[in-house]
């Protein structure tokens, strides 16, 4: 049985795997006081496979074949084999943008136009220290924006989770996690489900930024401090 899941079916077997299975038995019947030398015992083996016939390899990969058929019905059995995980509704309401996502939307453009041939890291990095650069009342109204399409986004969700599709295992969870860290942190939670590379990175961005601000404040000096 397979270490994660005590439940999963053994996993299937090789011809080759019948056929050094064997050999170990051979080995074991005829010097069972003697140890196995895993390295030079393995080596033997591989050597010996090599000048077999096919005629003689014959009967292991029946072995294997049999094998085989025992796994995709026990697997069957099991469940699906990937981990079972549930495929998306399409028709699900979509996660809301943060402050910082809608301010990448508006800025990212300019600087690629500006920037031509730059990469999306670097985009993606500019627009972080542009965000951070901004003043509270800067920022104001993006996230009043995304507040916004947020109260819409629970609106949709609770007509969704009406008529029982919706499955809000994960949400909640992150959210509540989210909250614990800071209103800083709360982007995370609404960048669930984004798809292209450029907000792929602008969420990396700007998840490192909020984590040195609410881990490490005393990295960060005040202006009074540098003075000093």
């Amino acid at each position: 049985m397979a270490k994660g899941d005590p439940k999963k079916p053994k996993g299937k077997m090789s011809a080759y795997a019948f056929f050094v299975q064997t050999c170990r038995e051979e080995h074991k019947k005829k010097n069972p006081e003697v140890p196995v030398n895993f390295a030079e015992f393995s080596k033997k083996c591989s050597e010996r496979w090599k000048t077999m016939s096919g005629k003689e390899k014959s009967k292991f990969d029946e072995m294997a074949k049999a094998d085989k058929v025992r796994y995709d019905r026990e697997m069957k059995d099991y469940g699906p084999a990937k981990g079972g995980k549930k495929k998306k509704d399409p028709n699900a309401p979509k996660r809301p943008p943060s402050g910082f996502f809608l301010f990448c939307s508006e800025f990212r453009p300019k600087i690629k136009s500006t920037n031509p041939g730059i990469s999306i890291g670097d985009v993606a990095k500019k627009l972080g220290e542009m965000w951070n650069n901004l003043s509270d009342s800067e920022k104001q109204p993006y996230i009043t924006k995304a507040a916004k399409l947020k109260e819409k986004y629970e609106k949709d969700v609770a007509d969704y989770k009406s008529k029982g599709k919706f499955d809000g295992a994960k949400g909640p969870a992150k959210e509540v996690l989210c909250e614990a860290m800071g209103s800083r942190a709360l982007h995370v939670v609404h960048c669930e489900g984004v798809q292209s590379p450029e907000e792929r990175a602008d969420r990396s961005i700007q998840r490192l930024s909020d984590m040195s601000q609410l881990t490490f404040p005393f990295l960060k000096k005040t202006k009074s401090q540098d003075a000093v």
